[in-house]
């Protein structure tokens, strides 16, 4: 996600104080390898691209619960509400089993105590008998550090700040752990963080907010990877964000409130900007968070997160990632030329394969409408159904693998 707030709380988002809260998602335990030669190469595409297509494979045939149609699309939607009291629609849709996940936003928190005793009472709904997927929800928040972090408390330090500092690979390592325990302090189980894409020009859109740990990809991917070795070594899931990587765009540049597109040369994109990427793969993270600009020179006019030459070429069987991927929110600016509404978006982005589709509007109406819109297009054969099983199947075992 970018800094930017979506709904009322937009000026909370960039103060160390505020409690925003992004759904990100985890991948399931099997995350793919970081190719052995360079991803420009054949070789270095080839092998991944085997693997991706076992692993697919193995999730096609992973056992799901009895899930009626509402429930399978229920999987893939992260909800989100408005006020620090989650209403009852949110409540009976996760005991029904309709819910994978909620994100939280500043509007949500008032104390780490009241947002704990929140997220008991989703525990509780989770628990229903009338849920058939025994698994936690995923619960989460930007906590990145510096100026974006969402709750109180660790870690303090920016990106650019540990990047900067005296021994980066222990900050790294010490941010992640922080967030990891602080996260877990209040039942949160997954972090949309860390950005490890690099920056190309000081002020640029991550270096204006100190979102990125260093101008060379190598480092940047490199303390990515101790961020997310350190922070799921407490149990809490991390998101590697934004693929395949928003290093070349300028401050104004904001997917949340216009389209952009990036016109860097694929073979530039695959050697520098995918190169974090596979850092973070090597680390076993959890989830890969998709954006939304537009990246012609890989060979698609759709942004990143409706691309399947993205999603699938680039990140699944190029990098060989084989863990859950969601989208930035399905509310942002720059999809006004692809559906101006939620039902529309989700589908294209469930077609073009992503895993989970977070609705951030902080309205409970929105989420059940990219449910509703997943099962019409389940239904008339839009999704493969398969797929869209498989999919399922990743996500369910990420829940499996977090903390309650």
């Amino acid at each position: 996600m970018s800094i930017s707030s979506r709904g009322p709380a937009a000026s909370a988002l960039i103060t160390a104080g505020a409690a925003v809260a992004v759904l990100a998602l985890a991948v399931c335990a099997a995350t793919g390898s970081a190719p052995a030669a360079g991803a420009g190469t054949a070789a270095g595409r080839a092998r991944p691209a085997a693997a991706t297509a076992a692993a697919d494979r193995s999730a096609r045939t992973a056992t799901l619960p009895q899930l009626d149609d509402w429930q399978l699309a229920g999987q893939h939607v992260i909800y989100s509400y408005p006020g620090l009291i989650p209403p009852s629609g949110l409540l009976n849709r996760i005991c029904m089993g309709q819910v994978a996940g909620v994100i939280f936003f500043g509007a949500n928190i008032s104390s780490p105590a009241q947002i704990a005793g929140v997220i008991r009472q989703l525990n509780q709904a989770d628990a229903c008998p009338g849920n058939p997927v025994h698994e936690p929800l995923i619960l989460e928040t930007d906590q990145e550090g510096g100026l974006v972090r969402r709750l109180p408390g660790a870690p303090v330090l920016s990106e650019k700040q540990i990047g900067e500092s005296s021994n980066p690979a222990a900050a790294a390592s010490a941010a992640g752990t922080g967030a990891g325990d602080n996260l877990r302090s209040v039942g949160m189980n997954t972090n949309a963080a860390p950005v490890v894409d690099f920056y190309r020009q000081p002020g640029d859109f991550y270096d204006q907010y100190q979102r990125s740990y260093s101008m060379d990809p190598g480092t940047a991917g490199a303390l990515g990877a101790d961020f997310i070795t350190a922070q799921q070594a407490t149990g809490v899931a991390a998101t590697a964000k934004h693929f395949p990587g928003l290093a070349s765009a300028t401050a104004s540049q904001n997917t949340d409130v216009e389209p952009v597109t990036l016109y860097d040369h694929l073979d530039r994109i695959r050697a520098l900007d995918e190169q974090p990427y596979r850092s973070a793969i090597a680390a076993g993270v959890k989830l890969v968070m998709l954006d939304w600009a537009v990246y012609p020179n890989i060979g698609s006019k759709r942004p990143a997160g409706l691309s399947t030459k993205v999603i699938k070429g680039e990140l699944r069987n190029g990098l060989g990632f084989t863990g859950v991927t969601e989208t930035d929110a399905i509310e942002a600016g720059a999809l006004s030329p692809f559906g101006s509404t939620i039902s529309s978006r989700s589908v294209q982005a469930a077609v073009a394969g992503d895993d989970l589709i977070l609705s951030a509007s902080q309205h409970v109406r929105d989420g059940a409408a990219a449910m509703a819109a997943l099962v019409t297009a389940y239904r008339d054969g839009t999704l493969n159904q398969a797929d869209f099983q498989a999919s399922a199947a990743r996500i369910i075992a990420l829940r499996s693998s977090l903390p309650s």
